[in-house]
């Protein structure tokens, strides 16, 4: 619950309003870590808000992305998913097989930034790594 009401002091600094569709979309988005496409936020919420559009869930996403509050995953023509991890640096694994995203934490990566800096006169904004695999279930199934 801090987490949520960090985001909303955040969100009020940006003269944001709260509306109980944004607060419940923030919420669901800060307590789901299994990084949701708009779809799925759509329909965890849908019972709860039976006239919220998916549109509502799109123009939200784009207010929090706007605060910092959540980071947008673009995977090629896949749908875009959304992770409200934003306060630790952290990285992706990707399963192949059903899609589910994992963070994972690995500090070292950030030198990678300094030594691009370094050997290219860049300067460096940022990264992005995502790790390709099978996840544990995936790996179960017959092939």
């Amino acid at each position: 619950m801090a987490r949520v009401e960090k985001a909303i002091e955040i969100l009020k600094h940006t003269g944001v309003r709260m509306t109980p569709q944004r607060h419940a979309i923030l919420a669901y988005l800060l307590d789901a870590m299994n990084h949701p496409t708009a779809d799925e936020i759509y329909k965890a919420l849908e019972g709860q808000f039976p006239n919220m559009s998916v549109a509502t869930i799109y123009n939200n996403l784009r207010v929090f992305k706007d605060a910092g509050l959540v980071k947008e995953l673009t995977y090629g023509d896949a749908s875009s998913r959304f992770d409200a991890n934003v306060e630790e640096e952290h990285y992706h694994v990707i399963c192949s097989g059903c899609g589910v995203i994992r963070d994972f934490q690995f500090p070292y990566l950030s030198e990678a930034e300094h030594s691009a800096a370094q050997l290219t006169g860049f300067k460096v904004t940022g990264h992005r790594m995502e790790v390709y695999g099978l996840c544990e279930d995936c790996q179960k199934k017959p092939h």
